[in-house]
């Protein structure tokens, strides 16, 4: 065990240490600040062209006055279309919109026609059905006589409220699924980062050490399957580390960028919707937001999403290491060893999209349960409270799986680390599980 403790202390102190490590470490929530702040300004980035648009309203429904938006600026003119599309460019246009009149204030489709050389922009099509589409309404409210409060009235949002149906029900709102879903989703994209990142470093440790041939000086003090579980623990916990500092790092910067800046990288049509919600009522929902997220069992979640963390990485980067000690000095050949890996790291990360939608369906419960893809798929459903016998069996399948494949990792290991010069494949993995020591 002091040997096991020698070579994790090494593992861990000689990468973290490393400048790579440490400018990695603090650049990347740097990156990702950046990044938001590039994304919020490309979401409010609005076209610098500007367009002086001439519309020919025959019908005379839009009241010979429309709203200008952005670059985009309307002027009614007079018929007949022929004149104006003739004389468009002296008249100092760059487009004419000739909206015909409605046979029957009783159809509910119109055709608008853009003429212009250039091509049409979906922004300023957008801006400028939705234009006409508000003025006609305008104008079928008046010529029907109907009262515009009744219309209003007409249209009703509605919310879903959940109850318990007894006392023994679970007691939600509507908020509940949506923050369940996004921390599900968040926990299980960490997983799968994790996971994925961690377990190569580990194949690549073992590949740089059997390539420098450091290895043959360590076998002959320690036993093989103590340098490969040292090695996985240690790269591990820095793994951990480094988590720990980004989850520290990555939301500071953030909120950062967002005072700074004075914007969220959101989708402008989000916003529009949001301005239209009554203060009150969005103060309240964040209130209700605030106390749903606080309701989740964090003493149940967190350690929960900390052992499959462990669990995953530790079949994963045992399966990685395995792959890494069979690697000779044709780093190509590894390719084909390590798609039987990565493909259910892969599919996990879609199941876990699915689950997501739908956190008690049967897809949600095998695939829980599966040790390869449950350290992804079961901490993205912890905030939707899976039933306990699923999280137990979860557990005790995926400590199973994992001690199995760390000493299958272990036969390939003692074996692939001392050897050279010849080309690997299933079969020959297969042969080193079985022979003898």
């Amino acid at each position: 065990m002091n040997k096991l403790g020698l070579i994790i202390r090494r593992e861990y102190l000689s990468r973290v240490t490393r400048r790579s490590f440490i400018l990695g470490t603090l650049l990347t929530p740097l990156a990702f600040a950046v990044l938001f702040v590039v994304v919020g300004f490309i979401f409010q980035y609005e076209s610098d062209k500007s367009q002086r648009i001439a519309i020919f309203d025959e019908g005379e429904m839009l009241g010979g006055a429309i709203k200008d938006e952005g670059n985009l600026y309307f002027r009614f003119e007079e018929g007949p279309l022929d004149t104006l599309k003739a004389n468009l460019g002296e008249m100092e246009y760059d487009a004419l919109l000739y909206i015909p009149p409605l046979k029957d204030v009783m159809d509910n489709r119109l055709t608008a026609y853009y003429y212009s050389d250039d091509q049409l922009t979906p922004d300023v099509e957008i801006t400028i059905r939705g234009r006409i589409s508000s003025a006609i309404r305008d104008y079928k409210i008046e010529a029907l006589a109907l009262e515009r409060d009744q219309l209003e009235a007409l249209d009703t949002r509605i919310s879903l409220e959940p109850e318990p149906l007894t006392d023994k029900g679970t007691d939600a709102t509507r908020f509940t699924s949506v923050i369940a879903a996004a921390i599900g989703g968040l926990m299980g994209f960490i997983m799968y980062m994790t996971v994925f990142i961690y377990g190569m470093m580990v194949m690549r440790s073992v590949m740089e050490e059997k390539t420098n041939r450091i290895v043959e000086v360590m076998i002959s003090s320690v036993r093989p399957f103590q340098l490969m579980l040292g090695k996985i623990i240690g790269v591990g916990a820095v793994g951990l580390t480094q988590v720990a500092i980004w989850a520290i790092l990555i939301p500071l910067l953030g909120l950062l960028a967002r005072l700074i800046f004075g914007f969220d990288a959101t989708n402008p049509m989000l916003e529009s919707q949001a301005a239209e919600v009554n203060p009150d009522d969005m103060q309240a929902m964040i209130s209700m937001a605030m106390s749903e997220i606080a309701s989740i069992n964090w003493w149940m979640v967190l350690p929960l999403f900390v052992l499959y963390f462990l669990g995953g990485f530790f079949m994963y980067s045992s399966l990685f290491a395995a792959v890494g000690s069979a690697i000779g000095d044709d780093t190509g050949e590894g390719q084909s060893l390590t798609i039987p890996i990565t493909i259910p790291v892969i599919l996990a990360l879609y199941i876990m999209i699915a689950v997501i939608q739908a956190p008690d369906s049967s897809l949600a419960t095998w695939s829980s349960i599966f040790p390869l893809f449950s350290p992804i798929v079961m901490p993205a459903r912890l905030a939707f409270g899976p039933p306990l016998w699923e999280v137990i069996t979860s557990v005790l399948v995926m400590i199973g799986s994992a001690i199995f494949l760390i000493w299958l990792s272990g036969r390939i290991y003692r074996v692939g680390i001392l050897m050279y010069g010849k080309k690997t494949g299933f079969k020959e993995l297969a042969k080193w599980i079985f022979s003898k020591d």
